[in-house]
Parts: structure tokens; sequence; C-alpha cells
């Protein structure tokens, strides 16, 4: 059985991949009441880290959407094994916590991130509407070019 949200992301043509395995000493997520906290995600397509390097550089701003967008898909995945498979358990995205490696110069994080608020919105509806922050670095884990973090509340 799947959810309204894997159902809104199979009209566009999307399918959530398996959750990925934590990379070091930390868990993919927590929960706490009703608010579920799901560690950074980072852009991984079919088991490869699909786009590496700094935006503004090596990476173009389209592809720095993408990452954003694939890391969204990988937090909804996260969100999924936590909730043993129920997507419809999840009420609100409260949160998401951007980073996006860099480029000396470059100031367009917000446009980066918002290929993971759009798809918040797009697979949640107004539920998916969320307070956020995107920050730029210098660089990230794996040289992944954007890693992001989320809030949700669950019931």
């Amino acid at each position: 059985m799947s959810s309204r949200i894997e159902e809104r992301l199979a009209e566009l043509g999307l399918t959530l991949p398996a959750a990925a395995a934590p990379a070091a000493n930390y868990v993919p997520w927590t929960r706490s009441g009703d608010t579920l906290y799901i560690a950074g995600q980072l852009p991984f397509e079919d088991g490869k880290l699909e786009i590496k390097g700094q935006v503004g550089g090596a990476v173009s701003l389209e592809d720095g959407k993408r990452a954003a967008r694939l890391c969204a898909l990988n937090i909804l995945a996260q969100a999924r094994a936590a909730l043993d498979g129920d997507l419809d358990r999840v009420t609100r995205c409260l949160k998401l916590g951007a980073f996006v490696a860099a480029a000396p110069g470059f100031a367009e994080h917000p446009q980066v991130v918002n290929g993971a608020s759009d798809l918040m919105v797009e697979a949640m509806g107004d539920a998916g509407r969320h307070a956020r922050f995107a920050v730029g670095v210098s660089g990230l884990p794996l040289d992944a070019a954007v890693e992001i973090d989320a809030i949700l509340e669950v019931r």
C-alpha cells in the first residue's frame, strides 16, 4: 500500500529510494513525541552520490537544485523507514536545514535549496510548506554538493 505522498511522487515520475544507512557514528533519525528529526541527507541516487563539488564552480545552479531535490527524496525515504513504511503518518514538514557547497562568490543558496522545498510542497501540498535555512559552506562530506536535514511533525 502506498501513501498519499508516494502517490503524488509517482504522478511526478519519482519513486522513493531505500533509506540509506548512516555513514558514521549517528542514527538516521530520532523521534520525540510528534516530532521526527531526520539526519542530514546527501544527493544519493541508486546508491551512488550523484552530484559532487561546489555549486557555482564545477556544479551548475540547475544541478545544485537537482541535488537538493535528491536530498529531499532521501529525507522522505528516511521518514518512511522511521514510520514503519507509513508516510501517511507525516502531518507536516516543519523545517529544512540546508548546506550548499559553494564556490567563492556564489550567493544563490536559496535558489539551490528551492529544489528541496519545491519537492516537499509537490509531495505534501500545503503541509509541505516549511521554515528553513540555506547556508553556503566550503565543503561537505564525500564532496557532496548539498546536504539537507529535516524536522517533521508526525502522528
